[in-house]
């Protein structure tokens, strides 16, 4: 899921945890524990672009991450709390919180919203500079009160934050290697969009409200259980809204008399009423779009696989690892000048247009080097730069109808 829903779940789990005893400062620390796994994405400036795509939501979204990271944190923060050096440590630790916290925002807006990035860069500035002069008077010029938790209690706070994230990404298409490192299966139910507004702004509401009211009243713990609660059977309307999406899908299959060996089903952005369908047929694949708001007949388009086109060398690291990823569905197109196109057709496409590179949502360039073997030149995701409000016209049309 997105980065800000990330960070109001490990509020909320955080609030759960010690809520009572810390008020907003276990909010506090649960949104830097619920963003903590997200920082893989820091690995594309020391991996390669397809070392990098293989190891993002790897080993910092596993149970044993979340396990061994909430013993190392909770120590950590429990010993800064014992400390006399504790208003140094308070201050750093805050400010570094913020800057990780900063960057995961700025790399989610610019990669998936497409914001200018100049913008954010001096927005970040300026607010990094009244956060620092506000924590610099709170710690150093008023008392403080240090938190009463015992380390157990630290740690269960770190551990319900760590864990409910990549938990929450295993709904997600994408997916999450939960049983990294002793397995590279991804965990991928695919009943909701990595961006949902029904399930995260509820959410915010919930525990905005529960953290305006004081850690020893009892309408701040129901505010953020409804929060919790709200957001939950959301996720399970997903569950159930998917198996129905499946039905309906597999019923055009059969009635169009489509040969076909699985297909795979996930909502595209931003909602879960509209749903794409990837079909693997014997040669070719199939794409199709149902909306809960237009129950018409599907109208699936056929894909050419053009795997053919590629001259796939035994243990290529590149295709094997874009198989992988793809779970098998994926087709290839020529951009000329001995450059491909992988395109991930489990996201489908804007418009329908297979033909067109730019209209595949998930794509990959990839070129054959002097050994014959693939290397990704770069990874794109989302509508070309300057298309964003076409496109997200075109999703709403068809949402209805």
């Amino acid at each position: 899921m997105d980065s800000l829903t990330q960070v109001v779940l490990g509020a909320s789990m955080a609030e759960v945890a010690l809520g009572k005893k810390l008020g907003n400062k276990a909010m506090i620390w649960g949104g830097i524990a619920g963003t903590i796994p997200d920082l893989d994405v820091a690995s594309e400036f020391v991996l390669s672009e397809i070392q990098s795509l293989a190891f993002h939501r790897g080993i910092s979204h596993s149970i044993i991450f979340s396990v061994l990271a909430a013993l190392f944190f909770g120590l950590v923060v429990h010993r800064m709390y014992q400390s006399k050096y504790y208003k140094w440590f308070g201050f750093i630790g805050k400010s570094f919180a913020f800057a990780i916290v900063a960057f995961t925002l700025n790399i989610f807006f610019v990669s998936r919203l497409s914001v200018a990035q100049l913008p954010l860069i001096i927005a970040t500035v300026l607010i990094s500079f009244l956060l620092l002069y506000y924590w610099f008077k709170k710690y150093f010029r008023n008392k403080l009160e240090i938190p009463n938790a015992s380390l157990r209690e630290w740690q269960c706070l770190f551990f319900l934050a760590l864990f409910t994230h990549p938990l929450l990404d295993c709904f997600t298409t994408y997916g999450t290697q939960l049983f990294a490192p002793f397995s590279n299966f991804r965990v991928a139910f695919s009943t909701i969009s990595v961006a949902d507004p029904l399930y995260t702004v509820p959410f915010i509401i919930c525990l905005l409200v529960a953290s305006l009211l004081q850690r020893d009243n009892p309408k701040r713990r129901f505010w953020n259980y409804l929060g919790i609660g709200l957001s939950s059977t959301y996720l399970i309307f997903t569950v159930f809204n998917k198996q129905f999406i499946n039905h309906q899908f597999q019923d055009a299959l059969e009635q169009q008399e489509i040969e076909y060996s699985s297909f795979i089903t996930n909502p595209t952005i931003l909602n879960n009423l509209l749903w794409s369908c990837t079909v693997k047929g014997p040669n070719d694949y199939y794409l199709g779009y149902y909306s809960l708001f237009n129950k018409k007949e599907v109208d699936f388009i056929k894909v050419p696989a053009n795997h053919d086109i590629l001259d796939i060398k035994d243990n290529d690291p590149t295709i094997e690892t874009l198989d992988w990823f793809s779970d098998g569905y994926w087709n290839v197109l020529d951009l000329g000048n001995k450059a491909f196109q992988i395109s991930d057709l489990r996201f489908g496409t804007f418009n329908g247009n297979a033909s067109n590179p730019n209209a595949y949502i998930f794509r990959f360039k990839v070129t054959q080097d002097q050994n014959g073997m693939y290397q990704l030149q770069e990874v794109e995701g989302g509508p070309p730069k300057g298309e964003e409000s076409r496109v997200f016209a075109t999703l709403v049309d068809r949402i209805f109808g």
